[in-house]
């Protein structure tokens, strides 16, 4: 029995919120805090009337203000604060968590407000900070990062004893009805997918251009789609965490409709991060898009078709080459169903709760900043069909990826 701080009232924190409110046995007394207390108190009442827990409570915060936070983290007192708002916020929540003395949980790695770049580098420098506390920071526990690389871990422990060839392939075949829509956070999203491609071979990384590699990929239950090699955050763990990796890419897939809207929308200065004056006024163009656009949050009721995300592998076991794919389909119509929000934010929540039980429940822990594959796999993955995201796995197969 447990008390939880979640933070961002967003998709993902509303399928936290929920999901949290579906294992009453662990997560005992929940809070969702955000910046809109009205958006938090919305998601704790559908919580509440959908699951019957009758401990769920809300609150306003400023993400980047630490007393702020450590003011709210020490009345409420949680075991453990699951940050699911912006990349922004990790450091100054972490900060607090520390200052307060709780666990950490988040779902993507920080990236600075002033500068398109995501990187680990930022977060891992509180290892020691984290180690003299005696707290769990977990990092990057979504679907991918998250999913994705205890996929990989678990592959690693139980099917390799080297991993040499890892490529983590995800899909969105679904269609919300929109023109144009980002499935999270569009400021978020537009930045990460607008950067120079990146991928690990051979010891170093090597640079693309935005969406000059593509491949078309078959999907379990959707066929092919045309799928483009982006830089992905795991990457750069997992080739830390399973140094025998030679090659690590990540392929994401875009429709042509939608690159063109990113086209027209980079042409037209619209994705700057750079303020720009307007009527006297210093405005962000990406900031100023993200308004404009529809609310990730609210695309889930007429989102038809599934994602597929998975890991496609190839090593060796035993003395001989083995392939692998381990993946999972989620349908957007049933995520909705569930928890009221679309299939990429509950392919994030629900890895998100299912992390902070692992932590709560004793089964992940120790002290200091750990990324997920450094756990062990096998009691996260026990749950998480049951939870709501069932995997599946084959051998031997054609990757489609050499």
């Amino acid at each position: 029995m447990s008390k939880v701080l979640i933070i961002g009232a967003g998709g993902v924190g509303r399928v936290v919120t929920f999901k949290c409110a579906m294992n009453p046995d662990v997560f005992s007394e929940i809070m969702l805090a955000s910046r809109t207390k009205s958006k938090c108190d919305v998601i704790a009442e559908d919580a509440k009337k959908a699951t019957g827990h009758k401990h769920i409570t809300t609150a306003a915060v400023d993400a980047e203000n630490v007393p702020e936070l450590v003011k709210l983290i020490r009345s409420f007192q949680p075991e453990l604060v699951i940050h699911v708002a912006l990349p922004y916020q990790d450091l100054t929540i972490m900060d607090a968590c520390l200052e307060a003395g709780v666990h950490y949980l988040d779902t993507a790695n920080y990236e600075p407000k002033d500068e398109a770049k995501f990187e680990y580098s930022w977060q891992w420098a509180y290892q020691d900070k984290f180690k003299e506390a005696g707290l769990t920071a977990v990092l990057g526990c979504g679907f991918d990062p998250g999913v994705t690389s205890i996929f990989t871990a678990y592959a690693a422990k139980h099917h390799f004893d080297e991993i040499h060839y890892l490529d983590i392939v995800d899909a969105n075949a679904g269609d919300h009805g929109k023109a144009f829509a980002t499935n999270f956070n569009p400021e978020i999203n537009i930045r990460e997918i607008t950067q120079k491609g990146r991928y690990y071979e051979n010891g170093k990384w090597v640079e693309t251009e935005p969406h000059e590699i593509w491949k078309d990929l078959n999907y379990p239950n959707i066929g092919p789609k045309r799928s483009y090699l982006i830089y992905h955050e795991e990457l750069e763990s997992l080739v830390k965490n399973f140094p025998t990796i030679k090659r690590a890419r990540f392929w994401m897939t875009f429709s042509e409709e939608y690159l063109t809207h990113l086209r027209v929308i980079q042409n037209i200065g619209m994705a700057g991060i750079e303020p720009v004056k307007f009527k006297g006024v210093d405005i962000v163009p990406l900031e100023f898009l993200k308004a404009v656009l529809p609310d990730p949050g609210e695309l889930g009721e007429n989102y038809t078709g599934q994602t597929s995300i998975g890991c496609r592998i190839r090593g060796i076991k035993d003395g001989k080459e083995r392939t692998y794919y381990i993946w999972n389909n989620c349908s957007h119509a049933e995520a909705y169903k569930e928890t009221g929000a679309q299939g990429v934010s509950y392919t994030t929540g629900v890895p998100a709760m299912l992390g902070a039980k692992m932590v709560l429940t004793g089964k992940w822990g120790g002290a200091g900043v750990f990324n997920v594959e450094q756990f062990d796999p096998d009691p996260f993955l026990a749950e998480l069909g049951p939870q709501g995201l069932p995997w599946h796995e084959q051998f031997d197969v054609d990757l489609e990826v050499d």
